[in-house]
This record gives structure tokens, C-alpha cells and sequence, in this order.
């Protein structure tokens, strides 16, 4: 029996194993915040999230209107909600889900993902909205060459530069007070006659002395040559006057774009009702068109857009479906297992107390790769900041790591090659004590730089060829059938904190077995490159798009080694920087080889985040 043709009365036909309650797409404020209160009620829920758990405001530098936190920042805030949805019995897991089939006959729905189908009750659309273009002439001939889309990812690359911003919304207000603490000034272009956001959002923005305003203005081309924008062409809607933007000091500028959203709705517009613009119709408990399925967040119409109506939508589209769930449970004789073993269970309500909430969930049992993706944003800044008592690591960073550790199939070595700076220093400090935590999984062996400047301590690289053995550098290493060690191509060139923590440890984890799961079609085309490509990943550790690229870049390393993925933290690497005339991360460079072994033409620059499939697109594989 197919599960299209399970009849709705045949319990005994579906495993309860087998079933969730809910199914959360979305791992930012709004799907963590249901995937909290289905959990904290018993229910079974699985929130899928494709890239990093909390959304697009972990790139929010300042968050002061979050009711009861005076002051944090994007990261933090939703690190916080990703660990109670966790202690409330939610399972976590990183994949990207792919479409959503309907099963009439039984009532379940089948969401189907990267690392396998899932089977639910109901569902919480939370995917989000993506920055949207602006749409002037050069914007996408010059991104990553001077127009960008991520000001925490990218504002540092305009240290002493002057910067434009693109946008009159509450994002384009925000940011240009965070760019101004690197630009020398910065100009925001608004096409209406005022800023659209709240006025209190705005007020800063205008007060700020190092930012001028132009409204009723749009930018209508950008132009450069090597190393960013020279000119934008702006035009005054109400004047009908057009004019050139240069900077003051003759040199180049940056253009950071923030022409509001378009919604991650791709995967469910056959499913649901959407409007012309593509986010999701609702009624007012935030159903969709289909019975079962909710939308949360800024993947549907509302009129207003921040993490705390976020938040309010993942609770309620959760409330909503305990209904929804308990009445599928009575129609259908399906009964979800319930989260027993939830930390806030176990802190909260000892064994024995009765149930108080309907038919539900089920205890979480961790895969392999959730396991292993589950590094949380609080773990890495412990090991951006150097941890805690001087440790990089914290305690709740080490009982994740356990959880990965025990889950490695064999042992690996991590190679440092190291010079004489401080940063070596650093690296091999973070290496001995991740090591340290291993349980004899990590091994360690240094090698030491050759041709050190005696003056600065850094050894000095040759830029131009595909993967320029830059130092400080970790590899990864695993044994061969005949038990020697042998080199991976997964190799990182500075030291992997901040957020390539979280894509070094899945490295690792990818590199000893049995690594993340990836789709037939994926591994198919992977097995297929039978030549030798090598991939550079630029990065800064404070991109939050990066880790995404890495990862996939590394991925495919891991099972193909004609692939070799290499990053680079661009912060000690000026001539990388220079040479590919880096102004956004992740920039990825791509050299393909002939099967003599000799470099077979120029190599492919592209930037931003990539994905598998679209990181093989890239390669041409």
C-alpha cells in the first residue's frame, strides 16, 4: 500500500513513529517561536531551516524594540529562541525542503526535503522574504564588485569610503547608521518624499551627522572599474533633474541595496494561495487556502514586518494547529509520540503527572546531520570572543560537540601549518582544545610554514595560483584503506571562528563519515566530476551567508576528491582581497583543470550564498 492510497481510518496502516504534528519550514523568529509552543504543549513538531537557524535578523547588529530586551543584537536574540524551542521538545533539523504533497485520503501531508520526506498533520509556511533588487542598470553587472545586499556581511569593506544607500523602509533607515561607523559618509536615496518606516526608526537615521538624505530620488545606473563604483547617475522625480554621484575624494564608493523583500513562496505556489506578489494569503487566524497549513512571518501580507510580529505569528499559527492536530488525531487514530524527554519536561513536570494537552508528540530522536548542525549561535560567539574563562568553548558548545563527536565515523587529524604571528598562536590554541574535547576522535600535528618574513612573522603567499598555501592554515586529514593518513581537500586559511564555526565542524564531521545526507540527484553529479576543480571561498567571519557556501562547497570535497574547497578569512589575506577586488562576501573562485592537470582557462568569479545544487550549477557539474 502507496501512502497516496493509506485510508484515513486505517491507523494500524501508519506507523505513529512515522508522523509529526507539525512541520515548521522556517527557522527564523517566526518558525522558532511555533516550534516553542507546539513543543511546550507536547505536540511532535520538526522546524526544517535550509541555512542558519534564525533568519535574516542574526544580521541585525542592534535590536532595541524587542519587548523585555533592552538591547541586543540579531544573533543573540534569536539564539536564545532557538534554545528554547530545543528545551520545549521541538526537533531542529538543517535541510531544504523541496515541495509539499497533499494526501487526500489519509489527511497527512508529505514535506519533502534534501535530507528525506517527513509526514505531518500540518504545517507552518515561516521561509521568509529574500532582499529584493532595486532594478537600476549595472546592479547586478557590479554585485560583490560595489553594490551589496548585507551591510553586516559587506560594511567593513568600505572602511574610509563614502556609501549609498538604495531604500526608504525601516532596513534602509537602520543599516545606514550601522554603515556610518565605517564610511567616511553615507547617503540614503529614497524614491518618496519621507522614509516609509516608523518615524521613530527614521529619526536616527536623519540625526546622524555623518548621513544626508535625498528624497524623491532614484539611483538609475552605477559604473566602475577595478576595485568598485565610480559614478551613479540619480535622478530627482520631483525636479525631473538628473545628476552623477562621485565621491569626494575622487576615488570609488560602495552601494548597499535595500528595496524591501520578495517571498520564499517558490515551493508552495501550486499549493496555496498567493498574491501578485507572491506572499501568502491568510484569514486572520493565519490559515492558508488549505486546511492545515498556516503562514507565519514575512512570507505573508501584513503591514507590518519586525521579528516581534514574527513572533506573534509563529504563536498563533501554533495555537491554531493544537486544534488542528488534536482533531486529526481523533479522525485518523494517529498519535504522534510526545516529547518525554524534553529538558523543560524534565525541569518543569516530573513523571507521572498527567498529560494536560491533547493527543500529541512524540520523544525527539536527533539524526546524524541535525546533530551535527546543531552548533548554536551562542556557541560560536563563544569562540569568536575566546569563550569562557579564557576556554573557546562553553559548556553548552562542548555538550554539542559531544553529541557530533560520538555521531563521526572514524577518527580524523586536523594538519595546522603554522608561522610566526599571532594568529597561528590562535589556531593552534582553538585546534589543541577542540581536539582536547574529541574523546581521541581529533588528532593534531603541526607542520611549519616555510619562507617566514623574520621581520612580521607571516609567511608570504603567491595570490595567483588556485589555492595559495596562505598560513595560518588547518586541513583536514583521514586515513586510507591501508590505515595512512592522507590529506583531504577541505582545508581552512585563518582561524574558524565566528560563523565558520559552525561550517568547520560540519567539516569535520563530513570529512570522517557518515557526513550530512544529500539528494541521489546531487551525489549522481557529484560522482560525475572527473577532473580536478579547485573552489576558493573568500570569507569574513562575520558573514552569516557564508557558512551556507562553505559548507557546500566542502560537501561536495568530501565526496569527490577531484573537488578541493578551500576558505580563506579574507581579514588576513589583503592580497586575495585585492587581486579579485573582493567588496562582498562570500566570494567564490572557481578553477577548473584539463585531465593533463593544467589550468583550462580563466577561473569563474561569483558571489553569495550558494547551496549544493547551486554550488555544482557553478562548477558545471
Amino acid at each position: 500500500m502507496t501512502d497516496s492510497t493509506v485510508a484515513a481510518n486505517d491507523s494500524s496502516a501508519i506507523a505513529a513513529d512515522d508522523v509529526y504534528d507539525v512541520v515548521v519550514v522556517g527557522g527564523g523568529p517566526a518558525g522558532l517561536t511555533a516550534g516553542m509552543y507546539l513543543g511546550r504543549a507536547r505536540y511532535r513538531v520538526l522546524v526544517l531551516e535550509k541555512e542558519e537557524f534564525g533568519g535574516r535578523i542574526t544580521a541585525t547588529a542592534e535590536v532595541v524594540n524587542y519587548p523585555g530586551v533592552a538591547s541586543t543584537d540579531g544573533a543573540k536574540l534569536t539564539a536564545v529562541m532557538r534554545g528554547q524551542a530545543r528545551d520545549f521538545g521541538a526537533e531542529l533539523k538543517v535541510a531544504d525542503v523541496t515541495g509539499i504533497t497533499l494526501d487526500d485520503s489519509s489527511g497527512l501531508k508529505t514535506v519533502r526535503t534534501s535530507a528525506g520526506d517527513f509526514r505531518c498533520f500540518g504545517i507552518v509556511l515561516a521561509t521568509g522574504a529574500a532582499p529584493r533588487p532595486a532594478g537600476f542598470d549595472g546592479e547586478r553587472e557590479y554585485a560583490g564588485r560595489g553594490v551589496a545586499y548585507c551591510a553586516t556581511c559587506d560594511g567593513e569593506f568600505y572602511s574610509g569610503k563614502e556609501v549609498l544607500v538604495v531604500g526608504g523602509g525601516y532596513a534602509a533607515a537602520e543599516e545606514a547608521v550601522f554603515l556610518a561607523r565605517y564610511a567616511s559618509h553615507v547617503t540614503v536615496v529614497v524614491r518618496e518624499p519621507d522614509f516609509t518606516c516608523a518615524a521613530s526608526a527614521a529619526e536616527r537615521t536623519k540625526n546622524d551627522p555623518k548621513v544626508s538624505v535625498l528624497y524623491n530620488t532614484r539611483v538609475v545606473s552605477v559604473s566602475g572599474g577595478r576595485g568598485g563604483l565610480t559614478e551613479a547617475v540619480l535622478h530627482d522625480d520631483r525636479t525631473g533633474e538628473t545628476t552623477v554621484f562621485k565621491p569626494a575624494d575622487g576615488g570609488t564608493f560602495g552601494v548597499f541595496v535595500f528595496a524591501g523583500t520578495a517571498p520564499q513562496t517558490a515551493f508552495v505556489k501550486d499549493i496555496v494561495e498567493l498574491d501578485a506578489q507572491g506572499y501568502v494569503v491568510t484569514d486572520a487566524e493565519l490559515k492558508t487556502s488549505v486546511d492545515g497549513i498556516y503562514a507565519a512571518g514575512d512570507i505573508r501580507i501584513k503591514p507590518l514586518r519586525q521579528v516581534v510580529t514574527a513572533a506573534a505569528d509563529g504563536a498563533l499559527a501554533a495555537t491554531e494547529l493544537e486544534r488542528y492536530c488534536s482533531t486529526m488525531s481523533r479522525k485518523t487514530g494517529i498519535v504522534p509520540r510526545r516529547p518525554t524527554a524534553s529538558a523543560y519536561r524534565k525541569r518543569e513536570e516530573p513523571d507521572g503527572l498527567p498529560a494536560r494537552t491533547s493527543p500529541a508528540p512524540a520523544t525527539a530522536r536527533p539524526s546524524d546531520d541535525a546533530a551535527a548542525a546543531r552548533i548554536s549561535s551562542e556557541a560560536k560567539a563563544a569562540a569568536a570572543n575566546g569563550g569562557v574563562d579564557g576556554a573557546f568553548f562553553d559548556e553548552a558548545t562542548r555538550r554539542q560537540l559531544d553529541v557530533v563527536f560520538a555521531k563521526m565515523a572514524n577518527p580524523v587529524t586536523l594538519e595546522l601549518t603554522l608561522d610566526r604571528s599571532m594568529v597561528s598562536v590562535t589556531l593552534a590554541n582553538f585546534v589543541d582544545e577542540l581536539a582536547s574535547l574529541s574523546g581521541g576522535k581529533i588528532a593534531v600535528r603541526r607542520r611549519e610554514a616555510k619562507d617566514v618574513d623574520p621581520s612580521t612573522g607571516r609567511a608570504d603567499i603567491d595570490p595567483t595560483v588556485p589555492l595559495p598555501q596562505a598560513t595560518p592554515m588547518v586541513r583536514i586529514m583521514t586515513l586510507d584503506m591501508q590505515g595512512e593518513l592522507e590529506p583531504t581537500t577541505l582545508a581552512f586559511h585563518g582561524v574558524p571562528t565566528g560563523h565558520e564555526f559552525n561550517s568547520f565542524v560540519l567539516g569535520i564531521y563530513n570529512a570522517a563519515g557518515p557526513g550530512q545526507p544529500i539528494s541521489d540527484d546531487e551525489r549522481a553529479r557529484i560522482d560525475a566530476i572527473g577532473t580536478q576543480v579547485d573552489i576558493m571561498i573568500l570569507v569574513s567571519l562575520s558573514c552569516t551567508m557564508c557558512p551556507e557556501t562553505v559548507r557546500a562547497a566542502q560537501r561536495i570535497a568530501a565526496l569527490n576528491p577531484n573537488v578541493r574547497a578551500e576558505a580563506y578569512d579574507l581579514a588576513h589575506f589583503p592580497k586575495l582581497k585585492q587581486l579579485y577586488e573582493v567588496m562582498s562576501v562570500p566570494c567564490i573562485v572557481v578553477t577548473k583543470h584539463t585531465a593533463d592537470g593544467d589550468v583550462d582557462g580563466q577561473p569563474v568569479i561569483d558571489f553569495g550564498r550558494k547551496s549544493v545544487s547551486q554550488m555544482l550549477q557553478l562548477i558545471g557539474a
